[in-house]
């Protein structure tokens, strides 16, 4: 018995990782968006440097044409924007193309295909596109975001200091109301940015990465790196584009200025599939950080608790323990900080969101081909290895 003893002891005391994550989460926050309202004034100066937005496209994603009409609507005094598609019968075309006669004043063009320096569409995309683009600063944007008015201002600002290399934005999730586009959007603004906010903290108010839904940096960065050129083969171009820069001693700000990912319409197989990918782009690209999310799961460890404990406070100290500080985490960061609708509607899915997200880490571990569009690919050393096509 007393082997059995220390084994539940151990387990009772890892139970409570947790909420020391939980602690943490929330303590970051109120530090980072904090930070929010004391550089309001500077994101509202006058510096606006000129910058290129970065598009890169591939089909139609749900209220494309709203998606980037808000990037047209910027109140900015001087930038561009470029769309990349692979071919000329892209269904984005005749949308960017109404974009185009809609807003006659900005200076959006349209690229045809892109060099196949390498596996990724995507970063081949953007090698031409930052070869065409006008300005040192250069904005890349997946085709699903849409942004407030004030986006490229807060984004550009922090480029006044010569220490910053890039910036990146947090993001939040508008869905049509399904069940499973919820699930998975829920997760960006009470699972997803939690961690990233407890990176920065833990990172001296920095990161060592960026997030794929914004990424900002200048041309001087990016030669220093070797461009965009030298993250072809790579499945998580995002996270080794901040690296490179941040080892290379500068800055990597997180803007306290969120962007909406439009969901389409999604099944739970569809969610899942797209939670599991997201979880291999951590697994490859930092796999001590992707084990370690074992300790941010507050349900899990709760029911072990629950079944470990031997005493009616102890069992009252684990519910009320994951019940106050989870949603406390969501309230904080979420609701309150990236002020997140959808949180504060659907804030009852959280255990479900928590047992859901658990399912997926482990389904994470497994062998698993990568699904990009119509592609498909296996990843070795962090690299994207095409596979055959299937034989019919």
């Amino acid at each position: 018995m007393t082997g059995w003893t220390a084994v539940r002891d151990a387990l009772l005391l890892l139970a409570l990782a947790p909420f020391a994550y939980y602690l943490l989460a929330i303590f970051a926050a109120r530090r980072f968006f904090r930070k929010q309202v004391s550089t309001s004034t500077d994101v509202s100066s006058d510096y606006g440097p000129p910058v290129s937005i970065l598009k890169r496209i591939r089909g139609l994603d749900r209220e494309t044409y709203e998606n980037y009409a808000s990037f047209c609507r910027q109140d900015y005094p001087a930038f561009e924007i470029l769309f990349c598609v692979s071919d000329d019968s892209d269904p984005a075309i005749p949308v960017i193309e109404k974009l185009i006669r809609d807003f006659p004043k900005r200076g959006i063009r349209l690229l045809i295909g892109s060099e196949p320096l390498g596996a990724s569409d995507k970063v081949n995309k953007l090698c031409r596109m930052v070869r065409e683009a006008k300005h040192d600063i250069v904005i890349v944007s997946d085709s699903d975001v849409r942004v407030d008015p004030g986006f490229l201002r807060a984004v550009a600002a922090p480029f006044r200091d010569p220490k910053v290399g890039g910036v990146t934005c947090l993001y939040r999730g508008l869905t049509d109301g399904s069940f499973a586009a919820d699930l998975e959007a829920i997760g960006n603004s009470t699972d997803f940015a939690p961690g990233v906010l407890v990176a920065w903290l833990l990172g001296g108010r920095s990161l060592n990465f960026m997030l794929g839904a914004v990424m900002a940096t200048t041309k001087k960065h990016l030669a220093e790196i070797g461009g965009f050129e030298s993250l072809v083969d790579y499945f998580c171009d995002d996270y080794e584009l901040g690296n490179r820069i941040a080892a290379r001693g500068y800055r990597i700000e997180l803007s306290c200025f969120p962007v909406d990912i439009v969901y389409p319409r999604e099944t739970i197989g569809s969610a899942f599939r797209h939670q599991v990918r997201w979880n291999l782009s951590i697994r490859y690209s930092r796999f001590w950080g992707h084990l370690g999310l074992i300790f941010t799961q507050g349900l899990v460890w709760s029911l072990v608790g629950l079944f470990l404990a031997r005493s009616w406070p102890a069992v009252f100290a684990f519910t009320a323990g994951y019940s106050l500080l989870r949603y406390e985490v969501a309230l904080s960061v979420g609701a309150r900080g990236m002020e997140d609708k959808l949180v504060r509607r659907k804030l009852q899915m959280l255990p479900l969101r928590d047992a859901f997200a658990f399912v997926v880490w482990l389904a994470s571990f497994f062998p698993q081909r990568i699904h990009w569009r119509d592609r498909e690919f296996y990843v070795s050393e962090k690299r994207l290895i095409p596979m055959p096509p299937r034989q019919s």
